[in-house]
Formats: C-alpha cells, sequence, structure tokens
C-alpha cells in the first residue's frame, strides 16, 4: 500500500534493554547495520504491524510498548536503490516505536522463515546514528530524539536536523531573458 504522495507505510522499533541499549541488527549479505522495521499489512494497526514484524525479524515479539512518535516520519529512498525492485515507491513513511525487551537473549532468534538479519548486538542508544546509512540518518535522529525521554536517556551528542535538505537547485535560478535588438526578428 502506496500513499498518494508516493510513500509506503512502515514501522521502526527501537528495542531497549534494562540498560538502556538498544538492539542493532546486521542485514543478510551486507555491511549495514539498522533497527527492525517493516510495512503495514492492509488494514493492520502500527501495533500490530510492531508484533508481527518482529516474530518475522528477530524470532521474538516479546516486548512491551513504551511509546511511540507523534506523527510520520518519511525518507525517500535513493533511485538506484530502488530501481530493480518491483515496488516503485518514492521511500517509506514511518511511526517509530520505543519498546522494552522482556525476553530472553536466547529468545531471539534471526533464523526466521525469509532472515533478514545476520547478527545482533547490543549498543548505546546514539550509536546508530553513526552507523546508519545517510538516507535513513535523519528519521533515526528524529526518532531517537522524541522518544530518548521516555526512558531517560540524555540529550542527543549529534546535531539533529529538522528539516530534509534542500535539493540542489538545477539550472539557473534566474534565467536572463535573450534581448534581441529592434527591428531584428
Amino acid at each position: 500500500m502506496i500513499d498518494a504522495d508516493g510513500y509506503r507505510p512502515n514501522v521502526g522499533m527501537i528495542i531497549c534493554n534494562e540498560r538502556q541499549q538498544v538492539l542493532w541488527a546486521k542485514r543478510v549479505g551486507e555491511n549495514a547495520w539498522q533497527f527492525p522495521q517493516g510495512g503495514i499489512d492492509g488494514n493492520e494497526s502500527p501495533e500490530q504491524a510492531v508484533y508481527r514484524e518482529l516474530l518475522e525479524e528477530v524470532g521474538t515479539n516479546k516486548v512491551s510498548i513504551i511509546g511511540r512518535t507523534r506523527g510520520w516520519l518519511r525518507y525517500d529512498v535513493p533511485g538506484a536503490r530502488n530501481r530493480g525492485k518491483q515496488r516503485r515507491y518514492r521511500g517509506q513513511k514511518q511511526i517509530w516505536f520505543l519498546l522494552r525487551f522482556e525476553g530472553s537473549e536466547a529468545e531471539i532468534n534471526l533464523q526466521t522463515e525469509h532472515p533478514e538479519f545476520e547478527d545482533w548486538q547490543w549498543v548505546d542508544y546514539w550509536h546508530p546514528i553513526e552507523e546508519i546509512i545517510a538516507f535513513k540518518r535523519r528519521v533515526y535522529c528524529l526518532a531517537l530524539q522524541e522518544l530518548a525521554p521516555l526512558i531517560g536517556v540524555p540529550p542527543s551528542p549529534f546535531p539533529i536536523e529538522e528539516r530534509p535538505p534542500r535539493p540542489p537547485r538545477r539550472g539557473n535560478r534566474y534565467p536572463q531573458r535573450r534581448r534581441t535588438p529592434h527591428g531584428v526578428t
């Protein structure tokens, strides 16, 4: 389901332990780490999507919801990453959830039916901002910043960009009109 602006509805999941560290997962076959995330299906609520996606991606949904972002956070998927897929969309719009892990670490099982991750670790709350791929960084910053007070994490040591950067302008912003001498057509 893609909205009128070309964004796919999605949930992002920041899973924290009792030491306020967050679960950071390595994507299968890539040198890329990220938080679990996934699409919202049909008439599913964002909360239902969280529990389903957790089972699909980390093999357990033994979490409690601490909080969620107030609204959608959006990022555009660069053209090269989106071109090769059957789905054509501009990017993701996400509701982010801060979750308290309530299971044992032995219950985290990345060998799911369709594995998305091959490794995981607990990291400092702000660590993901340093490692996440550039096109997702702003959304990660905003989600972590908004949810940090719910578990008493100090403010971000990184500057948070409130708006996406404006794309560079192409061509001359104020093109000159061609003037022709009088009498010449």
